[in-house]
């Protein structure tokens, strides 16, 4: 199954109490759809998905799969660094009617790769949908080896697409070289995304599509249809953005562009603190050097 090229991992709205503001997560939702993604990532990294109660995260699935319906791809972030806990997700988010789930690698417990591989296979297993990977070993301290995606992707037909945010395009070569041609690989990283298209990636599942989705998807169209130059182009005019939105923890610089845009997103939860008042205005400067705000 193919995705679509943008895929945007989505922040998670808070009221002014900090409860989760369900009437915001839907209109997010279907801006988004109408601004370029091709679907919406729920409770991955950038919603905060640690912060998040079962019972949030039930209820907001529901929210997202009302407002997108079958406007675009719903993929919700499911997993947790406890296997069996995890596959009891994956079986609640499929009744929810996930069009895929996204399954991080442990974090905390630093699996071998057999572990890793004994993890993922049990979640492919416990859910009969498709599952995309999710490599980031900056939150995990644990790196998927492509050999150990080939093999899920070998034993497992449901297991079809991976995010890679290692930030290495050595590893997403090897992924794309060793993978079958119908096995989608996504940039993890905004920055790399013209990259690791240019090596064969799908597009990307994205933080910067918040704010500027449908010019993400036209570079990635531009370079698709042999227009390098112009892809090029895109991709300079707009690194500054894509490396801006990190300069603190994500999801802190994109929710806090949000809320300078007038939408209301509220602050992240704690453990993550607000921008600081030099942060915060580097993110306005940005935003009014490409006519966002």
């Amino acid at each position: 199954m193919f995705f679509g090229k943008v895929l945007t991992a989505m922040v998670t709205p808070y009221d002014a109490v900090g409860e989760v503001d369900y009437a915001k997560v839907q209109k997010l939702a279907k801006h988004l759809l109408a601004n370029g993604s091709d679907g919406v990532l729920i409770c991955g990294t950038t919603g905060e998905s640690p912060c998040l109660t079962p019972a949030e995260r039930a209820s907001l699935w529901a929210a997202a799969k009302e407002a997108v319906g079958d406007a675009g791809r719903l993929i919700l972030g499911t997993t947790d660094n406890e296997t069996a806990f995890s596959c009891e997700v994956a079986k609640k988010a499929q009744k929810a009617g996930a069009d895929a789930l996204l399954a991080v690698a442990p974090y905390y417990n630093k699996p071998s790769q057999e572990g890793l591989y004994r993890h993922f296979a049990k979640i492919a297993a416990s859910a009969d949908i498709p599952i995309i990977l999710y490599n980031i070993p900056g939150r995990t301290s644990v790196n998927i080896q492509p050999e150990t995606v080939l093999r899920l992707a070998q034993d497992c037909p449901n297991i079809v697409a991976i995010k890679d945010a290692t930030g290495s395009l050595d590893s997403v070569s090897a992924l794309v070289s060793m993978l079958p041609a119908d096995f989608a690989v996504y940039s993890g990283d905004d920055s790399l995304t013209l990259p690791i298209v240019s090596v064969g990636g799908a597009g990307v599942i994205s933080v910067a599509s918040h704010l500027i989705g449908s010019q993400i998807a036209q570079m990635i169209e531009l370079y698709q249809q042999g227009d390098v130059v112009a892809a090029r182009q895109m991709h300079l005019q707009y690194f500054e953005l894509f490396k801006k939105l990190f300069i603190t923890t994500n999801p802190v610089p994109v929710k806090s562009c949000l809320n300078l845009l007038g939408w209301e997103m509220g602050d992240c939860r704690l453990p993550l603190a607000p921008p600081s008042a030099a942060e915060l205005a580097e993110l306005q400067a940005m935003l009014q050097k490409y006519n966002l705000l």
